[in-house]
């Protein structure tokens, strides 16, 4: 049975334990690419994690890129959204349909 975690500062992930998913609070960029790379290798098939360690990890989140699971999603932390996970809905959605039909933008 695949699991759903959620990566971040721990004033933003805390009540996600209330609902079920498995917790990992994390102080520094390092911490959360440790902890990334730890349960990437589990029984995890969607793992959440804030936007500001999505940011400061990148490379790391990249190399999931591929692969079918597990699939790594942006979510807004405490301080509010940055934009990342729409920015890449609207990148996937370039990707599949060969423009930006959610803006035009050139």
């Amino acid at each position: 049975m695949y699991k759903i975690g959620i990566i971040g500062d721990k004033q933003s992930v805390l009540g996600f334990k209330a609902v079920g998913l498995d917790v990992f609070g994390c102080t520094t960029k390092d911490d959360a690419k440790g902890k990334l790379q730890q349960i990437a290798n589990e029984d995890y098939a969607i793992i959440y994690i804030t936007e500001n360690f999505y940011d400061e990890i990148r490379d790391t989140i990249y190399e999931y890129g591929e692969k079918r699971l597990p699939a790594i999603i942006p979510i807004p932390g405490m301080s509010g959204s940055r934009g990342i996970g729409f920015e890449n809905i609207k990148k996937a959605v370039e990707k599949a349909v060969g423009a930006d039909i959610l803006f035009n933008n050139d």
